[in-house]
């Protein structure tokens, strides 16, 4: 008897194609991921004025041609900055595992957050530095920048409304207000932790000065939203 012929499968053009194609793709997501990462590092260490083309594609191991490519221009890209450094905090936060049945504890891990970010990430501090130098015109021509506020926001809003339900809060506290105000004194001592630390003669950035002041600011807004006589609107404390 004679052997059977094996027969040898091969692809079909289609579905090498198919697999070139995916590669392409990858390879190009690739090259476009290590210009944005490198553009962060750029811009956060130079500013906006600094962080030439030349200087990103270099950090980026890649070709001018190839940001111009992907983002257009200089300011194209330096907008995709921020809202990635935006998306990144956001990923962050809707990590956090918060039970709003207990709002106050619910609260103090959002700070705790909010102020532990801003420290361990003093990039997000200088590239919003840069943006406020420049009036935020360029994160204004985001068609993205609102939906990186919203859900910080929700959050806060959530654990504000159960707490006032349970008459743990004020009822004259909006999410708003509470999330610029732990936004603003996390974001104000680290951007302005040098300056500070000389002009006040000591180091805002040992250990003890930070868990100091994160303690501060879980108390200055725990005494914010207690519930207690509301002060007529115009009108100065005696």
């Amino acid at each position: 008897m004679s052997a059977t012929p094996t027969k040898t499968r091969t692809a079909s053009p289609r579905s090498a194609s198919a697999r070139k194609t995916g590669v392409r793709e990858q390879a190009a997501q690739t090259t476009r991921d290590n210009i944005l990462k490198a553009a962060i590092k750029v811009f956060a260490r130079y500013g906006y004025e600094g962080g030439s083309v030349e200087k990103i594609s270099k950090a980026a191991k890649s070709f001018d041609r190839m940001i111009y490519y992907y983002f257009g221009s200089k300011e194209g890209l330096f907008i995709e900055v921020l809202e990635e450094t935006y998306r990144r905090m956001n990923d962050a936060e809707s990590k956090l595992d918060l039970d709003t049945a207990q709002p106050i504890e619910a609260l103090q891990a959002v700070i705790r957050f909010v102020v532990g970010y801003y420290r361990k990430n003093p990039e997000f501090i200088t590239l919003l530095n840069t943006e406020n130098l420049h009036k935020g015109k360029h994160i204004s021509k985001s068609m993205r920048a609102r939906e990186y506020s919203s859900p910080a926001i929700e959050v806060i809003r959530r654990v504000l409304e159960s707490g006032q339900t349970q008459g743990l809060f004020r009822k004259d506290v909006s999410a708003r207000d509470l999330y610029l105000l732990i936004a603003a004194t996390g974001y104000f001592y680290m951007s302005n932790r040098h300056t500070l630390s000389a002009f006040l003669g000591e180091d805002l950035e040992t250990p003890e000065a930070l868990a100091h002041w994160e303690a501060f600011v879980i108390d200055s807004v725990l005494r914010t939203v207690a519930p207690g006589p509301i002060r007529p609107k115009g009108k100065a404390a005696a």
